[in-house]
């Protein structure tokens, strides 16, 4: 089956407004936000238009047909053999970070987590009354090399208040996979200091250097498995972020209770069209995903020829997803790159401040490529001279 990853799609349109196309003027290319501009897979759009037909939209619960499709998906693909309990499945990604906060720990206690991040992770512990607490990653040891998992600094940071890594893989946004050499000293530390983990696993769909795997933290490490919350959801792999539905998938019975009993009465139930489009993504995208990932595979490609042109830009390749975490401190546009690169190329992209590293910008290339190389050129005019 062939499917379009190169048609634009009209995304400006006033009757479906979007985040990525409307937060700026119209003469703006977005390659900020990680919302991709494909269609999702047919099989998806097909399932949705089902259930629409059927017209009635009251309360649902999670169909244990999906429960069996992520099951099937992450033996299939990740060797972990989950079970159908273990999955909690809640609106999104960030509330369960939060949630997990809230359930977890005590106001004061500490939770931790590696810059540059996802923003949210950030948020985390000011929004639920505890402390703060990072590490810094390992810088390119030259440019083009890969970020590297410091975790010496990231023993440092630990205090005796500390209770909750928050962890993330494969990076966001930095693209790394981390090896395992890197994830045995993690566990390592995990355990010495007796902390829960939420691992973040969002992109793990999303690898494109094609030698490279992954493994769950929990799956690589299952003696831990008890310390360990993974977050996983359809959304970046699918383009389905706006149908709000995610998993925590949570292997021991005492901390799942905690987690679910602190979401009650503050997340209302997941979207009962997002449960239908993940059990058809599950069970019918997988076609459509190995499209997808030969398509950003290409962008990548595209995206590393243009920065080599750019004098003073550096940037590691993304070992998965499709966004790119580019070096601009010695581009000679300032302490906020993004703004000038705003006004200058019209091209928005993510702040690295808010990822905890000003001077850097994150660049989402999961569009067309027509729609890519035009905002490229763009930046050309300003990062080539």
């Amino acid at each position: 089956m062939q499917f379009d990853f190169a048609t634009p799609v009209a995304r400006r349109h006033p009757d479906w407004p979007s985040q990525k196309w409307q937060r700026y003027d119209e003469d703006v290319a977005p390659l900020w936000v990680a919302d991709m501009d494909f269609r999702s897979p047919p099989a998806v759009i097909e399932a949705l238009e089902a259930r629409v037909n059927h017209g009635v939209f009251g309360y649902g619960v999670v169909p244990d047909g999906l429960r069996e499709a992520l099951c099937a998906w992450s033996g299939e693909h990740y060797d972990w053999p989950i079970k159908p309990e273990w999955q909690h499945w809640l609106p999104g990604v960030v509330p369960a970070l939060h949630l997990a906060s809230l359930a977890f720990t005590e106001p004061g206690d500490g939770i931790l987590t590696v810059t540059p991040i996802y923003p949210p992770f950030l948020k985390v512990a000011e929004r639920t009354g505890r402390r703060a607490q990072t590490a810094a990653l390992a810088e390119p040891a030259a440019p083009g090399e890969p970020w590297r998992l410091d975790l010496a600094a990231l023993e440092a940071a630990i205090t005796p208040e500390t209770r909750l890594l928050l962890w993330c893989q494969p990076h966001n946004p930095t693209g790394r996979a981390w090896n395992t050499e890197e994830l045995n000293g993690l566990t390592e530390l995990v355990e010495r200091h007796d902390l829960l983990v939420v691992s973040d696993e969002l992109h793990c769909d999303l690898l494109l250097d094609e030698s490279a795997r992954h493994r769950p933290l929990a799956a690589l490490f299952p003696a831990l498995a008890a310390r360990i919350i993974t977050l996983w959801a359809p959304s970046k792999t699918f383009n389905l972020a706006g149908l709000t539905a995610a998993c925590a998938v949570i292997p021991d019975a005492g901390l799942r209770r905690q987690f679910i009993a602190a979401g009650r009465g503050l997340l209302p139930d997941v979207n009962l069209m997002g449960l239908v489009a993940a059990e058809a993504a599950y069970r019918h995208g997988e076609p459509w995903r190995q499209a997808l990932l030969e398509t950003l595979r290409g962008h990548r490609v595209r995206l590393a020829e243009a920065v080599a042109g750019w004098p003073g830009v550096s940037m590691s390749a993304p070992q998965s997803t499709y966004l790119a975490w580019l070096d601009l401190r010695q581009a000679g546009l300032g302490a906020s790159p993004q703004r000038v690169l705003l006004e200058k190329a019209r091209v928005a992209l993510s702040d690295g401040a808010d990822f905890g590293w000003p001077g850097f910008v994150r660049l989402n290339f999961g569009t067309t490529r027509t729609q890519l190389d035009e905002a490229l050129t763009r930046l050309d005019r300003v990062l080539a001279q």
